[in-house]
């Protein structure tokens, strides 16, 4: 079984100059201005999920190359540093450009943690090679156990999921009929959310009853899935689904984007087996309010710990004040950029709580009172409590019903 991140350090990765040692607990909202590097932060998940299943050069040339993955190129920045940590393992590496615009492996380490973390042990993979070993190697026998670090840090990497529900064009996969039996999980993209949701349905119908149930919340005209093979060929299925009073079958194409996308968020974040950290891009776009909120509390629900200790993690860069109304301030990463460089803040109720008695985190941030605002790059945004005054006092000669820019 797979487990949650603890921390991790980011150095090199696009916008990501450094990131150090950086917490994140079993609820994370990432907010800020465009561009300031919430994207690429998920971006970074996204290529460690495509890196520890061997496939990282062809990542990489989706990306764009080397060139495109380092932090101002490989003339400023000459290699590309992970290291996550969680449980009682860790997993780092470097890569290097090469001078045919790809990126290789300076060292690959997988690391256990013994007595509360008072000694490690770390076992070397290699370096030179053009894709990760860990998988390769998850197999070896440990020292004392059966099964040796590899094992237990690839199980827990490659449980990680990067889900993005943007494309619900005609075209889409998760509109489209698909074959039955890729039903095991749900795909990063649901393009397999007809037969997942059948298989759901059929062994864990309180699960399926759930997503049913949030999803006629949002929608009220819609009444239950159909979910069948096609009557032509039952290898295949598509997504059908039924209108309140009525037992015609409507076809995925008759579902706005919206709520198409809602269902699809929904049955992520209440499937039988959550993947143990899950992260989202941006998951309020075309969303009513009111879905939102109900997002929010999916999210609240699927992310719990016990005590200090972390069960379920959710990571979501959003771009909406609305959804953010519905956090509290330990929830939320302010993600700015300044001198070319992204930087992570947490925010904190102590320093918010004069603040917090008068207006939502959503209406602080259009404000500017929390950062995560465009502004220069030249001069980084301070901390809250430094410039609480400030920003009282530029409230006072402001209208309050004012929009943000």
């Amino acid at each position: 079984m797979g487990q949650s991140i603890k921390k991790l350090t980011i150095e090199g990765f696009k916008s990501i100059r450094k990131l150090g040692d950086f917490e994140l607990g079993s609820l994370n909202l990432l907010i800020g201005a465009n561009g300031a590097g919430k994207s690429n932060f998920v971006g970074f998940f996204r290529l460690l999920r495509e890196l520890i299943e061997k496939r990282l050069q062809l990542e990489v040339a989706k990306e764009g190359g080397a060139d495109a993955c380092l932090y101002l190129g490989p003339r400023v920045t000459k290699q590309l540093t992970a290291k996550l940590y969680f449980d009682k393992n860790g997993y780092e590496f470097t890569l290097v450009p090469t001078a045919d615009n790809r990126l290789i492996f300076a060292s690959e380490t997988a690391v256990f943690y013994e007595g509360y973390w008072a000694t490690e042990s770390r076992t070397s993979l290699g370096s030179g090679h053009a894709e990760a070993k860990l998988k390769d190697r998850k197999d070896d026998p440990g020292a004392t156990a059966r099964r040796g670090v590899p094992h237990y840090v690839h199980e827990a990497v490659s449980s990680w999921v990067v889900y993005h529900f943007h494309d619900t064009s005609a075209t889409a996969g998760v509109r489209r009929q698909g074959p039955i039996n890729d039903n095991e999980f749900l795909r990063p993209n649901a393009e397999n959310l007809a037969a997942f949701l059948y298989r759901t349905s059929q062994t864990n119908p309180t699960n399926y009853a759930k997503i049913r149930e949030v999803v006629r919340l949002a929608a009220p005209f819609f009444d239950d899935f159909k979910l069948r093979p096609v009557p032509t060929n039952p290898e295949v299925i598509q997504l059908e689904w039924l209108q309140k009073e009525s037992d015609y079958p409507f076809l995925a194409s008759q579902l706005s984007d919206g709520t198409l996308r809602f269902i699809c968020l929904a049955t992520a974040l209440l499937q039988p087996s959550l993947p143990p950290t899950v992260l989202f891009d941006e998951p309020e776009l075309g969303l009513h309010p009111y879905a939102l909120t109900l997002l929010a509390n999916l999210f609240q629900q699927a992310a719990r710990k016990s005590g200090a200790y972390v069960l379920q993690q959710v990571i979501v860069s959003t771009q909406s004040a609305l959804l953010l109304n519905e956090f509290a301030p330990e929830d939320v990463v302010v993600v700015e950029r300044a001198q070319g460089q992204s930087t992570f803040r947490r925010l904190e109720s102590a320093k918010l709580s004069e603040w917090l008695q008068e207006y939502s985190l959503g209406e602080l941030w259009q404000k500017n009172v929390l950062g995560g605002r465009p502004q220069s790059e030249e001069a980084p945004q301070p901390p809250v409590s430094d410039r609480d005054s400030n920003a009282d006092s530029q409230q006072k000669e402001s209208n309050p019903g004012d929009e943000p820019l």
